[in-house]
């Protein structure tokens, strides 16, 4: 990144404080105080953002190319970086509701998230070795990718297309709803009522744990994968699947084969549908 100036240990308060900044690093400063300006960086291009910490809200709206480092929003900063592009997130800890809405292009590394309703509407994301605490992550956003992160959450990863995780812990409950072209591998998925209602869903390596997973599927496959808790599983689903272990219940599959080591119960009643799938138990 190409920079003519510093802005250094200072504090900024009023309103759009440095909009339209160009090439500049803006070192060790404060945005917080009596004023309680809003969007402080608004508008600004090619800016790095080092050891500063925010209290206002909305203060990267509008942002083109830039660079946020070792630094901190607090709970104020309500809604911080929206309709921006080409950032890098780096050794950063981010709180505030709704932190990333209709960005394109952002790399986070190194950073703790916590952050209700984050990442909406967002195109190339990029996430590895991080932690975060979202209700809603990542709504109707489209070709993500996870790498070593620790998620918690709720109703996470709906409504998205071109989603790649990799080597994660995601504690959530209704993931992957509508979701399409999803892959995720050598992770720990615990929820309830998992990615009923996707298309093209891959589950590589994984630990399934919670209640009713993969039901209304399209397109489904899991291999080499284990199953935990898991009861009334694959109902009304398109699936192929190869499960190690044991499975509570399976219910109804539409169509397709499961291979399982056993399973508690196979459920095949009170049908809407036809369903043909087929479950085989292993080395029997």
């Amino acid at each position: 990144m190409d920079l003519k100036g510093t802005i250094e240990n200072k504090t900024f308060d009023e309103e759009r404080a440095l909009y339209n900044l160009k090439d500049t690093e803006v070192r060790n400063c404060t945005f917080a105080g009596p004023q309680d300006g809003e969007s402080v960086l608004k508008e600004t291009r090619n800016i790095r953002v080092i050891d500063s910490k925010f209290s206002l809200r909305y203060p990267l709206w509008h942002t083109q190319k830039y660079e946020l480092i070792h630094s901190t929003f607090y709970d104020k900063t309500r809604a911080p970086i929206w309709y921006s592009n080409d950032g890098l997130i780096d050794n950063c800890v981010l709180n505030g509701v709704k932190l990333l809405r209709e960005c394109n292009n952002t790399e986070i590394k190194n950073t703790t998230i916590i952050s209700p309703e984050s990442g909406w509407k967002c195109r190339n994301v990029n996430v590895e070795d991080s932690k975060i605490i979202s209700e809603y992550i990542f709504l109707d956003s489209k070709n993500v990718k996870l790498k070593n992160v620790d998620f918690q959450g709720k109703y996470s990863f709906q409504y998205m297309e071109n989603l790649e995780i990799e080597n994660c812990k995601l504690d959530t409950k209704d993931a992957f709803w509508h979701s399409k072209n999803v892959t995720v591998k050598d992770s720990i998925v615990k929820g309830e009522y998992l990615a009923w209602f996707s298309e093209g869903l891959t589950l590589i390596n994984c630990k399934i744990i919670g209640t009713q997973p993969l039901c209304y599927c399209e397109n489904l496959k899991l291999i080499n994968c284990t199953m935990e808790d898991c009861d009334l599983a694959f109902e009304y689903s398109e699936v192929d699947a190869d499960i190690k272990g044991n499975v509570v219940s399976i219910k109804n599959p539409k169509s397709g084969t499961i291979i399982v080591d056993s399973v508690g119960e196979i459920i095949n009643e009170d049908s809407i549908m036809d369903v043909n799938g087929k479950v085989i138990i292993r080395n029997k």
